[in-house]
């Protein structure tokens, strides 16, 4: 599927998601990342849903953010509670969706200048 832009110059945007990528600014991505409206985190974290740790929570949690979404794969799936102990004490919220969801709000939220971050995960 192709995402018309909207007014995001100078910022990260997604151009495009399908079957296991995302395009950002047309560059196209298969593994786990974090796009920010300023930067990319490429690095996040190599965990599948199933082994992610509090480690890579306390990373989206040190995140310049108001909101932050969490792209499960392909299907939504809730993280376990102890991992979210992070966000708690940061007092961040979470939203929760697959990755073609968290890349049309992430959109959506750009367009309106919201300070978002998508975290990705692919498997």
């Amino acid at each position: 599927m192709k995402l018309k832009l909207a007014q995001t110059e100078g910022q990260n945007v997604f151009s495009a998601y399908g079957e296991g990528y995302v395009s950002v600014n047309a560059i196209r991505y298969t593994s786990n990342l974090i796009v920010l409206p300023d930067r990319l985190v490429t690095d996040w974290t190599q965990a599948s849903f199933e082994t992610l740790r509090v480690a890579d929570f306390e990373l989206l949690a040190a995140l310049d953010t108001e909101i932050l979404l969490l792209g499960t794969g392909t299907q939504l799936r809730f993280p376990r509670s102890e991992l979210l102990r992070p966000l708690v004490q940061a007092q961040k919220g979470l939203e929760v969706m697959d990755i073609h969801a968290a890349c049309r709000t992430y959109t959506v939220l750009i367009g309106e200048g919201r300070k978002v971050a998508a975290a990705l995960i692919f498997s």
